[in-house]
């Protein structure tokens, strides 16, 4: 994950906006899709109307902007023909009201995106659209492929044309190659032909698919709204529209919605499932559930796993805004140390603060995190994070707790060292930049000026997930081990993570 800047001057931006402004992994984007039958109604100003697909993914969207803040776009379709609108920006300032009223139709789906090597522009926004003879197809994809190269190789020698980097535009551009054998084939061909990690949220002029890739890696689920489904990354984007959280989309299956109802069926051999581990950890919002573990309980637990194995005298246990929080809680209840609300997170920073140097960019962190002074002064102080990637924002944070007066700083971390880069969807630096892939704890200790530093155990981590759930088991740990459940190039050039 690297700093950059973007030259956006076309959109009215500004060259200097500092896109990645956190020391963390970042996931890549969020889909949701929305199919409402012909008989969906809501009744405004005491006239019943019909309702909008691409309301309800607005609604959806806006709840998964966590998961990308570089651009956001909403597909829909009135059976005839596919309107899009996308744009770079948070979903807020996408959308405009008069967007969303021309934007009408009874099946919706959207994206919310976070760039990396693609780069941030509007020919890599999605959904993406493609029409042809036997009708139209958009796409939003949550995920990265590792054949992308192969793949965009043999369509341009096929013919095709390509006009973005993403390897969501390969998806597309496969679909539509099969489209003449029906839907239902043409999504499993495609599906078969790609290998890495997917959530596909598929519209077609009559119907709404969602596919998970056969590990499970990126999350997908399936959530019942008045007058139709939803399917979208996260729980919390059911809950945003009033919906009811049905399941989990399983891995290596496709469902198929019309007006007849949800059609499942699964693709392909049968592969071990490993889900992403870090959506437990840090990605997800907490008042998701996914895969049956809800987040939050995930991340009380792992924080108590973590006293139990490193526990330290200490006075007050401080929790970093906000994944790092419910760790903080478990820790604090299991250790029996006091939580307090230590560090405070100024709201307003956005990804679009302007730090044009790397010293500015460095010390942003003063300006996002401060340090609550009464609750830390003259204490020994336990700070818990959910990782520590770089190592230069817990680095300033430490500094920030010193100046507040605490006596000791003992930092915890929630997860085992990210050693290794993310080929499935995660926007991590490469391994020369992860602190841990060339340092031990007590190097690291010192880099960041911790009294004491301890990580959470893969075992421990694991663990602690089981308690939550025990018929839940298999979580990608690649950025921890090296270990991936889909085979990677030696060398991923430019990597498209959509």
């Amino acid at each position: 994950m690297e700093h950059k800047s973007i030259d956006m001057n076309k959109d009215g931006m500004d060259n200097n906006i500092f896109v990645n402004d956190e020391d963390k992994l970042h996931d890549e984007c969020g889909v949701v899709g929305v199919y409402l039958n012909g008989k969906s109604e809501a009744v405004e100003a005491g006239q019943t109307v019909p309702m909008n697909a691409a309301t309800l993914a607005y609604y959806g969207l806006y709840s998964l902007q966590h998961r990308g803040q570089e651009s956001a776009g909403i597909a829909v379709t009135d059976g005839t023909e596919i309107k899009v609108h996308k744009q770079l920006g948070l979903v807020a300032d996408a959308f405009k009201k008069e967007n969303l009223e021309s934007l009408v139709g009874r099946i919706a789906v959207g994206h919310v995106r976070y760039a990396t090597a693609g780069g941030c522009t509007i020919e890599n926004a999605q959904p993406m659209v493609i029409g042809f003879k036997l009708g139209s197809v958009a796409v939003a994809h949550n995920g990265q492929l590792v054949n992308y190269e192969q793949l965009r190789e043999m369509l341009e020698e096929a013919g095709s044309t390509f006009y973005s980097t993403s390897d969501t535009e390969v998806i597309v551009k496969l679909i539509a190659k099969s489209y003449k054998k029906g839907l239902e084939r043409a999504l499993t061909d495609t599906i078969q032909m790609i290998k890495g990690s997917f959530a596909l949220c598929v519209m077609t002029d009559n119907c709404l698919i969602g596919a998970r890739d056969p590990n499970g890696i990126r999350p997908l689920c399936l959530g019942k709204i008045d007058g139709g489904w939803i399917l979208a990354s996260e729980s919390c984007a059911v809950d945003a529209v009033n919906g009811t959280f049905v399941r989990d989309i399983h891995p290596g299956e496709i469902v198929i919605i019309n007006d007849d109802g949800v059609l499942s069926f699964e693709f392909g051999e049968k592969t071990s499932k490993r889900s992403c581990i870090f959506e437990y950890v840090y990605f997800a919002r907490p008042d998701s559930i996914i895969d049956q573990i809800a987040v939050q309980e995930a991340r009380l637990r792992m924080g108590a796993m973590l006293a139990r194995e490193s526990s330290v005298p200490a006075d007050v246990v401080i929790g970093v805004p906000d994944s790092g929080l419910g760790a903080a809680m478990g820790y604090a209840r299991a250790s029996g140390i006091p939580y307090a609300i230590g560090i405070v997170k100024n709201k307003y920073i956005g990804r679009t603060f302007i730090a044009p140097t790397q010293k500015e960019r460095e010390n942003m962190v003063f300006v996002k995190l401060n340090a609550v002074k009464s609750e830390i002064n003259g204490r020994r102080v336990v700070v818990i994070d959910d990782s520590i990637v770089r190592g230069t924002t817990s680095r300033r944070l430490i500094q920030i707790l010193r100046r507040a007066g605490a006596k000791e700083v003992h930092f915890r971390v929630s997860s085992p060292p990210v050693k290794f880069p993310c080929y499935f969807g995660i926007d991590t630096p490469s391994r020369a930049e992860l602190i841990s892939s060339a340092h031990d704890v007590e190097e690291i200790c010192k880099e960041i000026g911790a009294d004491s530093l301890a990580f959470l155990s893969t075992d421990g981590m694991f663990e602690a997930l089981r308690s939550c759930n025990p018929e839940q088991y298999g979580y990608c740990k690649g950025c921890f081990t090296g270990e991936y459940p889909v085979a990677v190039p030696g060398e991923l050039n430019g990597k498209r993570c959509e």
